[in-house]
C-alpha cells in the first residue's frame, strides 16, 4: 500500500493534474476543475424551476416531463472551454464530471426518481469512430454512476449522417435531421420514463428529432437533460 501511495505521489509530481480552468496544480480529490473554477460554472438551476427556459425552448415541440439544463453555454466561457476539449481534445474525463456533477443537482430533485433509463444523443457511426467516443455517452457515465440509473447507449440509433448545424437556422435544422433517429428495441422502453441527455441545447433541433423517434414508443414518458444551454 505505501508503495502505491508512493508511486501515485511521484506520477503526480512529474505529471501533475492540472485545472481545465486556471490551470493549476489540481489538489486531492479535486479532478477536472479546482474547487474554485468549480464555482464559477454558470450554473442555472433549472432542475428546481418548472417552465425554466429549458422548458419554454421545447414546450410544443414534443410532450415532456420535465427539462433542465446545467449551465449556461457563452461564447469563450468556462463551460465553452470544457465542451471543447470533451469534444475535441479527447479529454473524455471532461464528460463524465460534467455529467457527475449535473447528476448531484438532479438528486435534489423529486422527478428523477421515477426516471428509469438515460438515453444519450447517438452520432452517426462513421462520426462517432472518427472522434473515437460520443461526448453524449461520456455525460450519461457520469450521470448514470450518481443517480444509479442504467445508460442505455445503443437503444436510440442515427440512422443516416446529418449536414453540419452550424450554420443552419431552426427550420433548416429541423429538415436536416428528419427521420434520423431509430429506436432498435422498442420494448425494452415501453411503459418507462427515460432521460433523454445532450450537450447542448440550441435551436432543439436534434433533441427534437430524438425525442419524436422515442415517443413512437409504446407509453414512454420523456425527460430531457443538457449539459449546456446557449
Amino acid at each position: 500500500m505505501l508503495l502505491k501511495e508512493v508511486a501515485h505521489g511521484l506520477v503526480h509530481f512529474f505529471y501533475p493534474r492540472l485545472c481545465e480552468g486556471c490551470n493549476r496544480p489540481l489538489l486531492g480529490k479535486e479532478d477536472v476543475l479546482c474547487l474554485s473554477c468549480g464555482l464559477e460554472l454558470p450554473k442555472t438551476d433549472f432542475h428546481h424551476m418548472p417552465g425554466n427556459d429549458t422548458e419554454m425552448r421545447l414546450a410544443g415541440r414534443v410532450p415532456f416531463i420535465r427539462a433542465s439544463s446545467f449551465a449556461y453555454f457563452t461564447n469563450d466561457g468556462l463551460l465553452q472551454h470544457l465542451l471543447h476539449g470533451l469534444k475535441y481534445l479527447n479529454k473524455k474525463e471532461i464528460g463524465v464530471y460534467l455529467g457527475k456533477q449535473f447528476g448531484n443537482d438532479l438528486l435534489k430533485t423529486d422527478w428523477v426518481q421515477s426516471i428509469e433509463a438515460i438515453i444519450p444523443v447517438p452520432l452517426h457511426p462513421k462520426k462517432e469512430a472518427a472522434r473515437g467516443y460520443n461526448q453524449s455517452v461520456l455525460i450519461g457515465d457520469g450521470m448514470s454512476e450518481v443517480l444509479h440509473i442504467p445508460l442505455l447507449a445503443q437503444t436510440l440509433i442515427r440512422t443516416r449522417q446529418t449536414e453540419s448545424q452550424t450554420q443552419k437556422n431552426r427550420a433548416e435544422r429541423l429538415e436536416n435531421m428528419k427521420d434520423a433517429f431509430l429506436v432498435k428495441d422498442m420494448s425494452t422502453l415501453k411503459g418507462k420514463h427515460v432521460l433523454l441527455i445532450d450537450d447542448v441545447l440550441t435551436t432543439g433541433a436534434t433533441l427534437e428529432a430524438c425525442a419524436l423517434a422515442l415517443l413512437q414508443v409504446q407509453d414512454l414518458k420523456l425527460s430531457i437533460a443538457t449539459i449546456g444551454i446557449a
